[in-house]
């Protein structure tokens, strides 16, 4: 079964993901006899969850189970977290950290895991409960890469029995006298899986005899279609990006399902978690249909969708900073009074970022500045600077409009004063009024924002 899925390149090591369960013990067997066969390296990587009171003797079994073969074992163990809801999800992503963390240890870039044709009926079946888009009802690929998943972005997983009834893997060990565990959850009928394999499963094989073989020409055809849209929608993205951001205008030009596609396939290259319909037609409603100079924002769980002269950002959710305006456009908090002693830089992190005083031929007087006491803030309303002394003086606001700021970056800009002089403002840059050139360098402020 294993060599008939057998690489495309040439390989010189290969792990498994082994629990000694049924399925990935037969996977054992089989990717032993190709190793031997092909020259090839095998590892073993089991993880123990420490869940059941039988993990400990899980884990005993693996490894003789390995030793006996003369196959290389290593073990991880990992820890939920307690009171941790949805623990299939949690657990899942630890084991599959953990492998992909073994197989960086061990220099593999190949991980088989013992997924078979039942498991693909399942997952597309219980997609489809979800109600899932052609991206759910793909089911699982023979073999994939899953950097945010393995954290490792070299490693492929594959899946080589996919093919393969659970039946014929049963007839395998049962035929080759395989010693096996059972894990006892894979009964308890809380967990969905479970449920559609003991209730829904058997009276659908009943009534639709290879009803397995059909759900997985199901899956095989929702990947064609999800590749074609994935292809429009990167067709779709070149032509609406500008920058990073999406232009609106465009955006209006689409059918409301092509328009869907191309933001789902958006959120997909910044790694953020897929949005639901419904909060994809929110976030469209109110950013694309509202009025051209509105300043919109849609909160989605991993960052802000917002809209600034006709372009959608996403921006990241940021920590609240000192002094910023609340939800009532409340300022909070005084300024923060420092003294300037030829530092290069200064870190303030309740404003969000590092001061920098640089040595250049026109600034300010290091001397005066040393001799003042500074305040870093943020602006209040009504502060007014003067870029140059042939321009005229200006709100901050008016600044921030003709450099193109948008309003959610004017919150975290901080302004830097000497008593009731302005002397900078971040993202616009100095006043004139105490810039100069002198003898000897003089000092330019930068700030620099520290996003995260």
């Amino acid at each position: 079964m294993l060599s008939e899925q057998g690489a495309n390149a040439p390989i010189s090591s290969m792990a498994i993901a082994y629990s000694g369960g049924l399925d990935s013990s037969a996977l054992l067997h089989l990717a032993h006899n190709y190793a031997q066969q092909h020259g090839i390296a095998l590892y073993a990587f089991h993880i123990h969850h420490g869940i059941s009171p039988n993990a400990d003797a899980w884990l005993a079994h693996c490894r003789a189970s390995c030793e006996a073969l003369g196959v290389t074992f290593a073990a991880r163990h990992v820890t939920l977290a307690k009171g941790k809801s949805g623990i299939e999800a949690a657990a899942r992503k630890l084991r599959y950290a953990a492998l992909g963390a073994l197989c960086g240890e061990h220099d593999v870039n190949l991980m088989l895991t013992a997924h078979h044709l039942d498991d693909q009926a399942e997952t597309v079946l219980l997609q489809l409960l979800r109600g899932s888009g052609t991206a759910g009802l793909s089911g699982m690929d023979a073999a994939n890469a899953a950097p945010e998943l393995l954290g490792n972005p070299a490693l492929v997983m594959a899946r080589p029995l996919l093919p393969v009834a659970r039946g014929q893997l049963e007839s395998y060990v049962a035929d080759n006298a395989i010693a096996y565990v059972d894990d006892e959850s894979n009964i308890d009928p809380h967990y969905a899986r479970n449920a559609l394999r003991h209730k829904v499963m058997p009276a659908l094989a009943d009534a639709f005899p290879g009803f397995q073989e059909r759900f997985a020409r199901s899956a095989a055809h929702a990947q064609s279609a999800q590749r074609l849209l994935t292809e429009l929608a990167v067709q779709d993205l070149g032509q609406c990006l500008d920058g990073e951001c999406i232009d609106v205008a465009k955006l209006r030009l689409m059918s409301l399902d092509r328009a869907y596609n191309m933001l789902r396939h958006w959120f997909g290259t910044r790694a953020l978690r897929m949005p639901s319909t419904a909060w994809l037609s929110e976030m469209v409603t109110q950013l694309v249909e509202a009025r051209h100079d509105a300043q919109l924002l849609v909160t989605h769980p991993d960052c802000h969708i917002r809209r600034h002269r006709d372009r959608l950002h996403i921006t990241p959710k940021l920590a609240e900073l000192a002094g910023t305006r609340d939800e009532d456009d409340d300022v909070r908090g005084p300024g923060q009074l420092f003294r300037w002693q030829g530092e290069a830089q200064i870190a303030f992190p309740a404003y969000g970022g590092v001061l920098h005083f640089e040595q250049l031929e026109s600034g300010i007087d290091p001397a005066w500045l040393r001799a003042q006491p500074l305040q870093i803030d943020f602006r209040k309303g009504g502060e007014r600077l003067k870029p140059a002394p042939n321009r005229p003086t200006r709100s901050l606001k008016y600044h921030y409009q003709a450099n193109d700021v948008p309003a959610w970056e004017r919150e975290r800009l901080p302004i830097v004063s000497a008593g009731k002089a302005l002397l900078f403002a971040a993202g616009i840059g100095m006043d004139c009024h105490n810039v100069g050139a002198g003898d000897g360098p003089r000092i330019h402020l930068r700030w620099q924002s520290l996003v995260g």
